[in-house]
């Protein structure tokens, strides 16, 4: 048969008593390597016999194969929706599932869920909300956690490998967009990653070495994530090339984080991202540009591919390769978009400087940095494990807080070394600390901005109260924290709170203050930066 072409049984497949189960409705939905025939309670995911370059399904031994390692694959993540490997055969000149007739192909069964529980629609819907994106990002980072590495030796994730990949990406899209404006479009990405890859070498290399190339999904973008008993659950990961699949953990995160950026949801994006960073560390930093662009040309192929199989005209075609330049443009703005700057938080705890960095990231397309959760990774505790640390002792002793402030500053110089805007969250109530970090910026010739969070103190002893008695933050401070912070804090000198911005949490416009300090940040971070 033509590889494009719909064989006449997958339409015949399509009817009450072909199943062996109740079927409530039937529909046919097709994508570029599949159909999935839905029942109403079960749906059934039948691969195209078609040979993309990427991917071969077309002996019916390869689609068995690749059935049943998809099944394994994606109970890691979702095994309440994935079922079994059913075949359909051929009786009475009819298709049928779990028949005893011809095997005519094999087909992935599973539970059926709403297209509204998609993540992608509760986007679109409105319905997205922020405790799903951070439930999302610690279940990817656990999930990330426990994943096998590859095996010392192995040709995944080696540098060779993943420049190879985005290569044939691009030459692959190439071929796919013949356009005059794509092309130049498409030979700037080529040159940039290309540039990129030289840059980060080094890090490609250690990567590698560290064990952050990992069986992971491979797919992960919002058409592939449904929420399950109110929980964003992955489903459809990559079964049919191990290559796509044992990948940079930092590239799986960064399709997802592509995913936000083109549906115009940066502040979801970079939540997602700092809630990944903060479980899993940041050193993947280095390499997250070089995958956004990559991840955006890969859904460019994906749909120029559709847009050129058989049966694609007219004006859905217009749209599938409308949507491929869109990820064009995409990519670009990715590539584009190096913005160093150093955001630094000052004030007591319990002024609500946390939520307000937190905002301004989000709003900011910026990499948060938490104290909290840095000095609890130097000393091997979970974010909302208790130390049982008494006042300037044990984590919070001198000579951690030090530790502290120099991984905070380490990470800040690397995060800006990759291009990143960095909100730096600690109370910097010390001159000192705040100079650490203003003299790093100006060596790296780079923006910086302090922001100074401020409440009166019976707010302050109010809100500590609050956030103790949930146990649901990194922080410890309690009120002899704070009482000694306002016997400690050296405030902002005359010079410094000429050029800070100011935002008083006791003042009912927060919202507004908030919105107002984004335009400041914007505005002076369009301005050339100091010369290096």
């Amino acid at each position: 048969m033509n590889i494009l072409t719909r064989p006449r049984w997958i339409d015949a497949l399509c009817r009450n008593d072909a199943f062996d189960h109740s079927v409530k409705r039937i529909e046919l939905i097709e994508t570029h390597i599949s159909w999935v025939v839905l029942t109403g309670d079960y749906a059934y995911k039948i691969k195209k016999p078609v040979n993309l370059g990427f991917l071969d399904f077309t002996t019916l031994a390869a689609r068995r194969r690749f059935c049943n390692e998809e099944l394994r694959l994606n109970r890691r993540l979702a095994p309440q929706m994935y079922l079994d490997v059913v075949t359909i055969t051929e009786h009475l000149q009819q298709p049928h599932v779990f028949g005893n007739g011809e095997v005519l192909d094999y087909a992935l069964k599973m539970r059926e869920f709403p297209q509204s529980a998609l993540a992608s629609r509760l986007l679109a819907d409105g319905a997205l909300t922020a405790t799903h994106i951070d439930e999302l990002a610690a279940r990817i980072a656990a999930f990330h956690a426990l994943s096998s590495v590859a095996a010392r030796g192995s040709p995944h994730g080696a540098p060779e490998v993943v420049i190879a990949s985005a290569r044939d990406n691009i030459t692959q899209l190439g071929r796919l967009l013949p356009d005059a404006a794509d092309q130049a479009r498409i030979s700037e990405l080529h040159a940039w990653t290309e540039r990129e890859y030289n840059t980060r070498w080094t890090q490609f290399v250690e990567r590698q070495a560290q064990g952050c190339v990992r069986e992971c999904h491979g797919d992960l973008h919002l058409g592939n994530i449904v929420l399950l008993e109110d929980k964003l659950t992955p489903f459809d990961c990559i079964e049919f090339d191990p290559a796509l699949r044992w990948i940079d953990v930092m590239s799986e995160v960064a399709f997802l984080v592509m995913d936000l950026l083109d549906r115009g949801r940066a502040d979801l994006a970079y939540r997602f991202l700092n809630a990944y960073l903060d479980t899993g560390g940041h050193t993947g930093l280095h390499v997250l540009r070089f995958y956004l662009v990559y991840r955006a040309l890969v859904r460019a192929k994906v749909h120029g591919l559709r847009a050129t199989q058989d049966g694609v005209a007219g004006a859905e075609q217009a749209r599938l390769l409308g949507v491929s330049q869109g990820y064009i443009d995409l990519a670009i703005r990715c590539a584009n978009d190096a913005r160093p700057a150093i955001i630094l938080m000052h004030g007591l705890s319990g002024s609500g400087k946390s939520l307000i960095a937190q905002a301004l990231a989000e709003r900011t397309s910026a990499i948060h940095l938490r104290s909290d959760i840095e000095r609890k990774r130097i000393s091997g505790l979970a974010p909302l494990t208790s130390s049982g640390s008494a006042l300037a002792s044990g984590i919070y002793s001198n000579d951690l807080t030090l530790a502290t402030y120099n991984r905070l500053l380490d990470l800040a110089r690397m995060a800006a070394n990759a291009g990143h805007t960095v909100v730096v969250d600690a109370t910097f109530l010390k001159r000192w600390q705040r100079d650490l970090f203003r003299r790093r910026a100006h060596a790296l010739g780079i923006r910086f901005v302090i922001v100074d969070v401020t409440a009166p103190e019976t707010m302050l002893r109010a809100r500590i109260a609050a956030r103790l008695a949930t146990c649901g933050d990194p922080s410890e401070a309690d009120q002899a924290v704070l009482t000694h912070q306002l016997a400690q804090n050296e405030a902002l000198t005359t010079e410094e709170s000429s050029t800070a911005l100011h935002i008083d949490t006791a003042r009912s416009d927060v919202e507004a203050t908030l919105r107002e300090a984004c335009e400041v940040l914007c505005a002076r971070f369009a301005a050339p930066a100091t010369a290096r």
